[in-house]
Parts: C-alpha cells; sequence; structure tokens
C-alpha cells in the first residue's frame, strides 16, 4: 500500500518540476524581450515608447532627482572667493568626490556629490564629517551616474 502512494507523490512531484522547465515565446506582436534565453518577458510595444519618452525627457531635464550635501554658504562681499577656496580645499582633500559652486541670489553655494538616494548622501557624509561636520543633507538635480554593465571592466 505505501508503495503506490510513495510512487504517486513522486510521480506529482516530478510533474511540478518539469512545468517549472518549459518556455513560453511572446506572440508575433507582443514586442518580448528575451533574457539570458531562458526567460520571455512579454510586454505591450506602448511600454517601449513611454520608456523612450522618459529617457527624452530626462535628456532635456539635464539630469535627475538627487541628494547632494551642502558644506558651504556665504552672502558676504568675499563670499565668491571663499566659496572657490572651500572648493579647492575639498577636491584636495576627497578628489573622488564631485564638488559644484552655484550662485543662488544671494548665496555662493559649494555642494558635493551625486547621491541618488538619500542613505547614499548619509554614507558621504559620514565620510566627510570629521572635516565638514556642519554638512547637511539637500536635495538637488544630480548628473546622471556612471552605470557599469557586466561588460565593463
Amino acid at each position: 500500500m505505501k508503495l503506490p502512494i510513495v510512487g504517486i507523490i513522486f510521480l506529482l512531484f516530478h510533474l511540478s518540476v518539469s512545468a517549472q522547465e518549459m518556455t513560453y515565446k511572446p506572440a508575433a506582436t507582443s514586442g518580448g524581450a528575451t533574457i539570458l534565453n531562458r526567460i520571455d518577458v512579454q510586454q505591450d510595444s506602448r511600454i517601449d515608447t513611454l520608456l523612450n519618452n522618459h529617457i527624452e525627457m530626462n535628456k532635456k531635464k539635464g539630469g535627475t532627482d538627487g541628494f547632494r550635501l551642502e558644506i558651504f554658504f556665504s552672502s558676504g562681499t568675499s563670499a565668491r572667493q571663499e566659496a572657490m577656496k572651500v572648493r579647492t580645499d575639498f577636491l584636495r582633500i576627497f578628489p573622488d568626490v564631485p564638488a559644484y559652486m552655484s550662485f543662488q541670489s544671494p548665496n555662493f553655494k559649494i555642494r558635493i556629490g551625486d547621491c541618488r538616494t538619500k542613505s547614499e548622501a548619509l554614507r558621504l557624509k559620514e565620510k566627510i564629517k570629521k572635516n565638514y561636520p556642519n554638512a547637511f543633507i539637500v536635495p538637488d538635480l544630480i548628473q546622471f551616474p556612471k552605470l557599469y554593465t557586466a561588460d565593463s571592466n
């Protein structure tokens, strides 16, 4: 009695496992894309159109929404020279972090980093807090980050 039950359970398990190995071919009109020759993604062709529109809008914007750290702002008569000195000093200490000087009347500001998330900005703040303890996180338009693929070294 136990042998047929074990056989049926084994057969059902085998069918369940082999069902996972099936691949589905996209319909000719679906615009599906194959990933790693194992998974077929079926999607409406309008999704590609929306994605391309989003990319074009971001190109016109000149960046993407993100965060930076503001390490200096001043509106004094020598604010520009002070800002340039702070930027130069910062780049000498942290050459791998970009620094940007901007003027928003009446202040000259030095903002650093191109952080996509607030957690990235918090890590950067921890990195620089010894030299710039009064730095604070601000939302800003950031440069597009460099994206690395499996092909790049």
